[in-house]
């Protein structure tokens, strides 16, 4: 230390190196972050990772530059003082992965050490180091390098891409380029892939391929968490979470997957605190393999993006797949980064029926660029979900029973507890067969299982609603006169 600094108390002198070679500044639920001057990578100051950390950082840089090492104590009061200044900063956003920039433009994490992202504008890519004040990335254990892109790929690189995977049809393919070109995007809400497939399809490996192009070669398929505080916790320190080999799916964790793929927060109470809350803000891309998962309830259908893959007529070593994979990794990322700049240059119409607006504008886009059929295969992928959720539910398959009787364009109307003895009868029939584990037992399970399954029953032609009379709430089923218009549009 010079003599003026052994004048001045430690914090103090900590608190100038700081605040000069640091920016500090805060995101809009209060935390507190540092970030490094022209650097793009912003570090939470609360964060006590063994590696990482913004304190390790200013010990190193305070050290390097030949100021001092300062005690545990001088560092905390330092810091202290950092953070409480820095809840008076302009809040700033901070972003894993992917992130909106100026111009219309977004930006991938490539995830180095020098910082160089590329940044996706309207008229191509570019690989830069971004400008602080555009967008400040934050780094997690689930943060991992990718390959610089390579530049005029000609395509080359989906084709790789599609040879090593084990997709069964060609829109199985055209769908996984959509979500993966979905996944650049930071605002848009992205069904979630569910790879299925007989045994030994390749199914892990191919989730493997398909997140190791957004997350790099560290990404990798995960358990699906026993509690959904877990789970969240995953979900929030990476981009794309991967879910392997599920074969049950309990109402929680279905319900967990719905909020994961449209955005929802979660609250709970601070560390060490009283009355203060740590909120977690959240909406990932997420991918899940597995042969079958029983029942799916209606909600998560419409959110899911059936996958199938075949087994493979030659079998390959794992040391020779994943060698040949990372040398066309640069290629595939390339190439999905070209395309993705053409999709977001065509103009489509944004289709109104689909519960995924987004996502389903995305292949109509996808469609007018390349010509594929995203847009029908993804329709024809929700009607085999529909499938699945009537052959799993009891219900549903009474009440599209007894909406046959009807006819097209009358409405039917009786009160909740007059549809469950009317549904019950039709069930148990003459021979009063006994009613199955789950059925409905009083007028209100029913209304609620009603509205659950008003969607999928929408897409087989029978309309479910409700209102109030004088003499009380009802339940109206209606059959359509017609089918519906995006079943006529699907041929």
């Amino acid at each position: 230390m010079s003599e003026d600094d052994e004048k001045n108390p430690a914090r103090k002198v900590i608190t100038d190196y700081a605040q000069s070679h640091f920016r500090y500044f805060r995101t809009a639920d209060g935390t507190v972050y540092a970030q490094k001057n022209g650097h793009p990578v912003a570090r939470p100051m609360r964060s006590q990772g063994t590696t990482g950390s913004h304190r390790q950082e200013l010990m190193v840089g305070l050290f390097k530059d030949g100021v001092g090492v300062f005690n545990g104590t001088a560092l905390k009061e330092a810091l202290d003082l950092i953070e409480a200044l820095a809840l008076y900063e302009d809040t700033h956003a901070v972003n894993i992965r992917v992130a909106p920039g100026f111009d219309g433009a977004t930006w991938l994490d490539l995830g180095r050490n020098d910082g160089q992202s590329v940044r996706i504008h309207p008229t191509g890519w570019d690989i830069l180091t971004p400008d602080p004040r555009e967008v400040c990335w934050r780094r997690t254990q689930l943060t991992g390098e990718l390959p610089l892109p390579a530049k005029d790929t000609g395509g080359k690189g989906i084709d790789a891409l599609m040879r090593l995977c084990n997709f069964a049809t060609a829109e199985t393919e055209c769908l996984a380029i959509a979500w993966l070109i979905g996944c650049l995007g930071p605002s848009v809400p992205v069904p979630a892939p569910f790879l299925t497939g007989p045994q030994g399809a390749g199914k892990s490996t191919g989730g493997r391929m398909l997140v190791r192009i957004i997350e790099g070669m560290s990404g990798d398929l995960r358990r699906a968490p026993k509690d959904e505080e877990n789970l969240i916790a995953a979900v929030a320190a990476g981009w794309v979470t991967a879910l392997d080999n599920l074969s049950h799916m309990t109402p929680d964790l279905s319900d967990a997957m719905c909020c994961i793929v449209t955005g929802a927060e979660s609250v709970k109470r601070a560390l060490f605190t009283d009355g203060d809350v740590f909120r977690v803000g959240y909406r990932r891309p997420l991918l899940l393999t597995g042969i079958d998962v029983g029942v799916i309830r209606p909600d998560l259908a419409e959110r899911l993006l059936p996958l199938r893959l075949e087994r493979p007529r030659v079998r390959r070593t794992e040391a020779e797949l994943w060698a040949e994979y990372a040398e066309v990794l640069p290629v595939v990322l390339g190439s999905l980064l070209d395309l993705a700049v053409k999709v977001r240059a065509a103009e489509a119409e944004t289709p109104t029926d689909l519960r995924m607006a987004d996502f389903a504008h995305l292949c109509a886009q996808l469609d007018a660029a390349t010509g594929l059929g995203a847009l029908a295969a993804y329709r024809a992928s929700l009607d085999d979900l529909n499938d699945d959720v009537i052959e799993g539910d009891l219900l549903a398959q009474t009440v599209l029973a007894h909406a046959s009787t009807l006819e097209p364009g009358v409405e039917q109307r009786m009160t909740s507890t007059e549809w469950l003895h009317c549904l019950t009868r039709l069930y148990s029939g003459e021979d009063f067969r006994p009613l199955p584990k789950g059925w409905p037992t009083t007028g209100k399970v029913l209304s609620d299982r009603l509205k659950r399954l008003q969607p999928t029953l929408a897409a087989r032609g029978v309309l479910i609603d409700s209102g109030r009379t004088k003499e009380g709430r009802y339940i109206e089923m209606t059959r359509s006169p017609a089918p519906p218009e995006h079943e006529q549009q699907a041929f």
